[in-house]
């Protein structure tokens, strides 16, 4: 008798141990928010470290604005990752988020970014939105524009202040990023231009009429930045000329990281008129070269003469 009560006080023991065993695993390894960056070309190019967070999370959401997997969609990414994958357009992201930080306070929840997930600012607003429901996060980074552009030649030390440019229209032309070309090209700073991606965007001429309608998709080209930098340069004093204009030293890319990538060099009125096929392209605006990048430009350039010999 003596025994079996023994044995039947173990046994409950070893029960509540493996229940608040599980509890304890629950709050170390769950209610985890991953940022997990997937590179730039296929869904082959995420790391092996996030490639093993996807599979292990409860809810895996793709954040579907700031940029696009060149090589991949969302079907391919899914069977490869074993998951189904929940789209984060800009509403989504910006507008609270709760989708994604609701689930993060009892799930495991993986944020797909493709590129690096702190390539934008948008991202880091996601952590500081998890930080005031403190919900812990991590980090998994990954390739993106802003260090796979050395493809180029042109060495990543020797660039200033990237810049964006966004589409213009009829009624809004910004021409700040214009400025900021100058001011690094001053400094012989070369300048990466990240060209505008408008996915899922509100028409708001159909707003104000109370239908909420949606623009088609726009990828802006190399050759559309280089034609609204030009056609701000005309605008602009002799000084500011001298500085920028056709004659000046560019790189279009396109589709970096693919295997049907494109990178041509030459001036920007030799750029404008290439064609550099499917998105997504970006823009370099040249500094001062220094030899081993000169070599290199030439390699990719419209006509080589163009690059000097240093």
């Amino acid at each position: 008798i003596i025994a079996e009560y023994g044995k039947q006080w173990y046994q409950r023991r070893v029960r509540v141990f493996q229940t608040f065993q599980h509890y304890f695993k629950r709050i170390n390894l769950s209610r985890m928010l991953y940022l997990v960056g997937l590179g730039l070309g296929d869904v082959t190019d995420i790391t092996v470290k996030g490639l093993e967070v996807v599979r292990s999370c409860d809810k895996v959401f793709l954040e579907a604005y700031t940029s696009l997997l060149i090589s991949a969609e969302t079907a391919q990414l899914e069977e490869y990752y074993g998951k189904t994958i929940h789209l984060a357009d800009r509403e989504v992201v910006e507008s609270g988020c709760e989708c994604i930080l609701g689930p993060a306070r009892d799930e495991d929840v993986a944020f797909l970014v493709v590129g690096d997930p702190l390539g934008a600012t948008t991202h880091t607003d996601l952590i500081l939105r998890a930080m005031e429901r403190d919900i812990p996060y991590k980090v998994i980074h990954n390739a993106s524009i802003m260090n796979a552009i050395a493809s180029t030649g042109l060495q990543l030390y020797n660039f200033g202040e990237t810049v964006s440019i966004c589409f213009w229209k009829e009624t809004w032309r910004p021409t700040s990023f214009v400025d900021k070309i100058i001011a690094n090209l001053r400094r012989g700073l070369h300048v990466l231009c990240l060209l505008d991606i408008r996915v899922k965007e509100i028409d708001w001429s159909k707003m104000v009429r109370g239908q909420k309608v949606y623009e088609p998709p726009q990828y802006m080209t190399v050759n559309t930045a280089i034609s609204q930098i030009l056609e701000n340069v005309k605008e602009r004093g002799e000084e500011e000329r001298e500085v920028l204009c056709e004659d000046t030293l560019a790189v279009g890319v396109a589709r970096l990281g693919s295997e049907s990538q494109r990178i041509v060099s030459g001036t920007l009125q030799q750029l404008v008129d290439q064609d550099f096929g499917e998105p997504l392209h970006s823009l370099c605006i040249v500094g001062k070269l220094h030899a081993l990048e000169a070599d290199m430009l030439r390699h990719f350039a419209v006509e080589p003469s163009s690059i000097p010999v240093l």
